[in-house]
């Protein structure tokens, strides 16, 4: 709508905001008419009409086959869009029209803004199916005239009650029709439902809605008369009731076709089954969250029992495999940590691989310096766990075996992540300037544990490949390339 609005027509900002304000409501039109909706905009120089949007009916069959927007007719080839734009009045003169062997009754509806009519709705009813109108037909049609001449006096939508219509209760879902007073005239079976799952047992025809809504409500007080007023339909407001299990979501129309409130629609929505999943998903999400919590403070512990173990051995070389093993669980628990704090199963691993690079730094504190470069963005926890051992497992093995003791010198960790498409690939390079690797040495079929626990998890878990090269200058290159899922 924004680029046919800007390219051929003459309104301004504040006008193409008020359209698209009226395009979020007006499936509502559609369905109370039964009627498709297309709007046509008047061009710059005002001799054609350009059609910026079209809206097809949940309740009926369409009587446009094609897409109508973007099409430009002249002036004069549609009289009522004529009549309609330039006496600023709802035009309904003249006989069905034919199209493809289908009766078409044609109406049209002036845009109005501030005073001004920015543009036109056709409204088009499939005529092939009429018969006599039950109750419920009625009212959706005479709704719909209120809702019509409002547009036309520009006073609906209503500004800044914009709704998101993919959540907000619609026609068929449940309407009451209410009276000045906010007494219920109709409800349709949809709507009685509704109510009957909070508790009602009698019919709402006569009632009061305000009144009975907060009856089966369990507020009191203040809140009471609030939701008397708000279910009474005197603002344009949606909000949810719950009472005896039951959750209901309306939303009040205030209608005024004459510039005097004659009543309001509510449309309303039985969402307690909704409502009672999104409760167990929220259950669920705690009870993962505190898992992940539980299984860090675990893993901890595990880490302080080998460190403790690790101050009694009288064996160097027992001594730092016990500290090795409690860096490997330090790793994994930095990973339960961060998804403790989240809301999903996904981590932003830069994060864990700071506090990794920090925590594995500490074998040779102030001698060598390790720093991180490039993103590894978001991470699945399916990665992230075996990734972090990896990271852990290749920085221990050159602190411990690129420098001399109390040589210095630099661990690099740089990390490229491919474009956002289905094969995307995270590319790992931990660089360092130590000694090298010794004159024959197969990274493939060395037997350090370490590296085997690399080669496990790149290729067995994580799906990636590992290689171990000498630098461009002097050190050794660790090379990752592991597939992952694109970024959300």
């Amino acid at each position: 709508m924004n680029d046919l609005v800007r390219q051929h027509t003459a309104l301004s900002d504040s006008d193409l905001e008020w359209l698209h304000l009226l395009v979020s409501e007006w499936q509502l039109l559609s369905d109370l008419s039964f009627a498709d909706l297309v709007l046509w905009v008047p061009t710059l120089d005002g001799t054609r009409y350009v059609s910026v949007a079209q809206m097809r009916p949940n309740t009926g069959p369409t009587s446009y086959q094609d897409d109508m927007v973007g099409h430009l007719v002249p002036r004069g080839r549609r009289p009522l869009l004529d009549a309609a734009l330039d006496e600023g009045r709802i035009v309904r003169e003249g006989d069905p029209e034919w199209r493809e062997e289908v009766p078409v009754r044609v109406e049209s509806i002036p845009v109005r803004r501030e005073g001004r009519v920015l543009g036109v709705i056709a409204r088009n009813t499939n005529l092939l199916t009429v018969r006599t109108p039950s109750r419920l037909e009625l009212t959706y049609l005479q709704s719909a005239s209120d809702l019509a001449q409002m547009i036309a006096a520009g006073t609906f939508p209503f500004p800044g009650e914009q709704v998101d219509m993919d959540s907000s209760p619609r026609a068929g879902d449940g309407l009451v029709r209410l009276d000045a007073e906010g007494v219920v005239q109709y409800a349709s079976p949809n709507a009685l439902s509704a109510y009957h799952r909070l508790g009602l047992a009698a019919d709402l025809v006569g009632q009061h809605l305000g009144q009975i809504t907060a009856e089966f409500a369990p507020s009191r007080g203040p809140v009471d008369e609030a939701l008397v007023k708000l279910a009474s339909g005197y603002a344009p407001r949606e909000f949810e009731v719950e009472g005896n299990g039951g959750v209901i979501q309306l939303r009040a129309i205030p209608l005024s076709p004459k510039g005097t409130r004659i009543g309001s629609l509510v449309l309303l929505r039985d969402v307690t089954e909704l409502r009672r999943r999104e409760r167990e998903l929220i259950t669920k999400d705690a009870t993962i969250r505190e898992i992940h919590h539980r299984v860090k403070n675990n893993l901890q512990t595990v880490a302080a029992l080998l460190r403790l173990q690790a101050r009694r051995m009288d064996s160097d070389q027992g001594r730092e495999a016990l500290n090795e093993a409690v860096r490997r669980v330090g790793s994994i628990a930095i990973v339960h940590e961060t998804l403790s704090q989240n809301l999903d199963e996904r981590v932003e691993f830069d994060e864990i691989a700071d506090r990794v690079i920090a925590m594995v730094a500490e074998i040779s504190p102030g001698k060598v310096t390790c720093r991180r470069n490039g993103r590894f963005g978001i991470l699945d926890a399916e990665v992230a766990t075996p990734l972090s051992m990896v990271l852990t497992e290749i920085l221990q093995n050159a602190l411990e075996h690129a420098f001399a003791q109390g040589e210095q010198g630099t661990v690099e960790v740089t990390a490229v992540r491919g474009e956002p498409r289905v094969d995307a690939r995270l590319l790992i390079t931990v660089q360092d300037d130590g000694r090298g690797l010794p004159e024959g040495f197969d990274p493939q079929r060395a037997g350090n544990l370490g590296l085997q626990i690399v080669r496990t998890l790149v290729e067995g878990e994580l799906g990636g490949t590992f290689d171990m090269v000498p630098g461009a200058e002097r050190g050794t290159k660790v090379i990752l390339d592991i597939p992952v899922l694109p970024q959300k």
